[in-house]
This record gives structure tokens, sequence and C-alpha cells, in this order.
């Protein structure tokens, strides 16, 4: 361990992974959680801070309950410079919003940082530890084509947009698999939680 506190733990994993279940038990431990899609919701949401900017750039895009998200899914999804268009407006704003949650949570010995592309994204360097949540593709077919909305084709162009799970797992400091019981997944984070805070 680092003898900077807090520890910060990444957290990440493909699509349907369970990453938020295991998140959801960080913070059932007490552990400060940092939710980037969360951070983005909000920011994109009624009156957010980045209403007026994702429409200046993408007109049409937004209304009375902020960004029309399916809309600007559309106008980005297929379109890589629209979508570095995009991320230059929203990853800049998360960065400041991830170091608000940091400076607020001093004093906590263990975060975590909640980030959907951690990898793909560069923000390995942004923390202490990267934990990668896994589970076998069947189970992560099954979890992600359960959603509303979700097609075998939207399902792909995800995954393609994502590094492979393999490879994630094999940049991780640690795994945990989420195909498995509940209780074994729980029990796993704790052990995690436990060992990175017991010589605080």
């Amino acid at each position: 361990m680092t003898s900077r506190r807090p520890f910060v733990l990444g957290l990440t994993g493909s699509i349907g992974m369970g990453k938020s279940a295991v998140a959801a038990m960080f913070q059932g431990l007490g552990v400060p959680v940092f939710d980037a899609d969360a951070a983005v919701h909000e920011m994109q949401g009624p009156g957010g801070s980045l209403v007026a900017q994702i429409e200046a750039g993408f007109p049409g895009t937004t209304g009375p309950e902020g960004v029309d998200r399916p809309r600007l899914g559309a106008a980005v999804f297929d379109d890589p410079a629209a979508l570095a268009r995009l991320e230059a407006i929203v990853h800049p704003a998360v960065a400041q919003s991830r170091r608000d949650f940091l400076a607020h949570h001093a004093e906590s010995p263990l975060v975590v940082f909640d980030i959907p592309l951690l990898f793909e994204k560069g923000g390995r360097d942004e923390v202490d530890a990267v934990l990668v949540v896994s589970a076998p593709a069947e189970a992560q077919r099954q979890r992600v084509l359960a959603r509303p909305g979700m097609t075998e084709a939207r399902f792909e162009r995800i995954l393609g947009l994502q590094m492979p799970d393999a490879e994630k797992r094999r940049n991780a400091d640690y795994v945990i698999d989420t195909g498995t019981s509940l209780a074994e997944t729980r029990h796993a984070v704790q052990r995690l939680a436990h060992s990175l805070t017991q010589d605080e």
C-alpha cells in the first residue's frame, strides 16, 4: 500500500459484469464510492452544468429535462469525431468532480472510483490499484440482453468499444468474479476492503 490517504481503488469492468453490484457492496461497507456515470447524469440532468455546452455542440439534443441521452447517443455512437467532441466536454468536468470527491473524503482510508472505461480512457494513473469485475461470457451476455432496449447488434458494438475482458483481467491488480453467488461476491469484496485498510 502507499502511505497516501485515502487509498484509491479503481473499479472497472465490461458491460454486464456486475460492476454496479460490487460498487454497492463497497458502499454497504461504508467505503465512499465515486460513480462516474452518476456524476455525468447529474451534470447532464435538469439544470446540469454541462447542458448548455452540449446543446451548443450538439444542437437539438437537450430539453427541459436536460440532455436527451438517446438522442445524444444517436448523434455520437457511430461518429468517432463527434464522440471525441463530446468527451472533450464531459471528461474534464468528471475529472474535476472526482477531485472534489477525493478532497471531501480525504480522511477515509479507502475510496473507490467506479470508472467504466478506466483502461480505455487512460485512467490507470488516477488510482493506486485497479479492481476488475469479471464474469463468464455467457453470463455477461444474458445479463446485458435482458436490459430494456438492448439488442445483439448494440451489445456487440458496445463490446467493440471496450477493452476485452481477458485483457482487463491481465492489467488488473485485483479481480472479482461475479459469476458466483452474491454471497461469494460479497465475501470477496469484504476481504479486499479489509486487506486494503488493515494497515490504516
